[in-house]
């Protein structure tokens, strides 16, 4: 692996070398973002090194991602995960595909398509944010990872039980429109079942705080497809009464979230 990071950059960006077994253009140099991903969140994970990888220009507009076979290789990912990566990084303006001999997916663009369907522009919005971005997020995964194992613990009466199965049910709808509103709302009966009104208050603050970073985020349906498998397990594990489960995925799930907007916005 080479030491001089500069020099590997180059050398990648120009297609050629950049160290022993990378002697052909679709080579995959040894930088830190194509290193193993490790986590249960390899979809996001992946989405945020490819994204990294593309904005640091390790692979400049025009120019063609590694072989899938060799990338997935490196990043240790199943080659459905890589596609599905792929998929969600082409349909958020990233990245396009081209067919024939010379064809592959090449880099589209180093930034998303932004303010589309009347969406406020994210990167905006990260950046008025600063400092106070990954400070909420830090303190959402402890917040509701603490409500989820809360409520788990507790003997939730039914009306309590029916309101988090049809917050969740509510939760997987798809229409842009919704979705978002029907996320929170999901997120909010979790911590209102904790039974914790300081707890639930502190929720409802974070959520607030990045809804609109999140609402203004490109709608990628994997990452849906993967949301809504994380919150029936968290309520699948509050209504089973197992707090440690109903903490874990939540903290999962929070850190998906994180990990797709570090990759999307950083």
């Amino acid at each position: 692996m080479p030491n001089d990071a500069g020099t590997a950059v180059r050398g990648a960006a120009a297609g050629g070398p950049s160290g022993a077994g990378a002697s052909t253009p679709d080579a995959v140099p040894a930088f830190p973002v194509w290193r193993p991903v490790r986590g249960g969140n390899a979809f996001e994970i992946t989405v945020a090194r490819l994204v990294q990888a593309i904005k640091l220009g390790l692979v400049r507009v025009g120019e063609r991602l590694p072989a899938e076979r060799e990338l997935a290789e490196r990043l240790r990912v199943s080659r459905v995960t890589l596609r599905e990566a792929i998929a969600a990084l082409r349909d958020a303006g990233y990245l396009e595909s081209r067919r024939g001999r010379t064809g592959g997916t090449f880099v589209r663009s180093a930034l998303p398509v932004s303010g589309a369907g009347g969406r406020p522009d994210a990167g905006e919005l990260a950046r008025e944010m600063g400092d106070r971005l990954p400070d909420a997020l830090d303190f959402r995964r402890v917040l509701e990872s603490g409500a989820a194992g809360l409520a788990a613990n507790r003997s939730l009466p039914a009306v309590e039980r029916q309101a988090l199965v049809a917050a969740l049910a509510a939760s997987r709808d798809r229409d842009p429109a919704n979705r978002r509103v029907a996320d929170s709302r999901l997120h909010l009966a979790v911590a209102a079942a904790s039974g914790c009104p300081s707890l639930a208050a502190a929720v409802a603050d974070v959520q607030l705080t990045l809804d609109r970073l999140l609402a203004a985020i490109p709608v990628i349906p994997r990452n849906l497809d993967h949301s809504d498998v994380q919150h029936t397990r968290v309520v699948d594990a509050i209504l089973a009464g197992d707090p440690n489960a109903a903490r874990l995925v939540m903290e999962e799930h929070c850190d998906a979230t994180a990990e797709l907007l570090r990759g999307l916005l950083g």
